[in-house]
């Protein structure tokens, strides 16, 4: 729902501290954090050239991918802007192998901070939206230095959960357990204005996004039911489709958030030893919440995504979200495939 009052970020989250028992002061601390943190790595992405951080950065991460400056760059901020104010226990991130302790030399909150510090970096050169994913966990208790397994929480114990698109104007969508709500960078005053509140997807879409060139290796009931989207309203559907790819998550799913759509990246046999494509902890999770907030739903083509139990920090599931409708849909195929075995 659009506003008709300029509500900044640090004012939404008092109020929502004084309205919702469930966050704190150091909860609302470590938003405002990674808040400040993005602003920053959108000056950096503005800069472009400018800034002489296009292009590899020569080093890769713990998923075998060649790494960006910026990929590295974003991480290093995210990194050291949480480090020294005494609300986190820890970090984790996609670009690095293990968790990053907070320095002894700081005090230690209790929460757990897990982010991709620049989703879609490959889209970079070429000037198309990127984005920052982050998810917020609970450190359990009596845990002083947390490891890897400390981290492995289902989704649905996720605290607050957010991502900044990094695109026309730098937009940054937050979940605290309470709808979803969406801020717009006042880059005149520094400072993230709420502009939407309680947004909702749409139960029904006629929009899918999907990697149509990873089509040959899709299972039989991902590929099944594509198939019957492009056959369109002479199809089993009796509607037409169109399908839209950006090829950075944030954007896609941003996409979705502001008009509905199914947003799906599904396991295949190009790499048939991983689960899917997509991080459970750093992509999957926290997109499935802020969907979930917003009405729509998240599955893996099987399962709820806030129900996987995690195994391991870094990793993969398949990815099935948006429209509540549509995802009920494509998880149909799937179960009946399942079933018909």
């Amino acid at each position: 729902m659009p506003l008709s009052r300029s509500i900044s970020l640090t004012r939404f989250l008092i109020e929502e501290q004084r309205a919702h028992q469930h966050i704190n002061a150091d909860l609302r601390l470590l938003i405002e954090v990674v808040a400040r943190a993005c602003k920053t790595i959108a000056i950096a992405v503005g800069k472009g050239d400018l800034g002489g951080l296009l292009g590899e950065a020569g080093s890769g991460n713990v998923q075998g991918e060649a790494q960006q400056k910026l990929d590295v760059l974003s991480n290093e901020i995210l990194l050291e802007a949480n480090a020294w104010g005494g609300h986190l226990a820890g970090c984790a991130s996609e670009e690095m192998d293990d968790p990053h302790p907070i320095p002894d030399v700081y005090p230690k909150g209790n929460y757990l901070l897990l982010f991709d510090p620049l989703d879609g970096s490959s889209n970079i050169d070429v000037n198309i939206s990127v984005g920052t994913i982050f998810s917020v966990l609970h450190c359990p208790d009596g845990v002083t230095q947390p490891r890897a397994e400390h981290y492995c929480q289902p989704g649905a114990m996720q605290v607050a959960a957010g991502y900044t698109v990094y695109g026309p104007s730098t937009v940054l969508v937050l979940t605290l357990g309470h709808g979803t709500h969406v801020f717009t960078l006042d880059r005149e005053l520094g400072s993230f204005v709420l502009t939407r509140r309680d947004v909702q997807i749409p139960a029904q879409t006629r929009e899918f996004a999907i990697n149509m060139s990873n089509q040959r290796h899709w299972e039989e009931p991902t590929q099944r039911y594509i198939a019957d989207l492009l056959a369109g309203k002479d199809g089993p559907r009796g509607k037409d489709f169109n399908m839209r790819w950006v090829a950075s998550m944030v954007a896609d799913v941003h996409r979705i958030l502001t008009r509905g759509g199914v947003f799906i990246y599904p396991w295949d046999r190009k790499d048939a030893s991983k689960p899917g494509k997509l991080r459970l902890m750093y992509e999957a999770n926290p997109m499935a919440f802020l969907v979930e907030q917003a009405g729509g739903k998240a599955t893996t083509g099987r399962d709820r995504i806030l129900e996987v139990m995690p195994t391991a920090l870094h990793q993969r599931v398949p990815v099935f979200l948006g429209s509540r409708d549509e995802v009920d849909e494509a998880t149909r195929y799937h179960r009946d495939f399942d079933a018909a075995k």
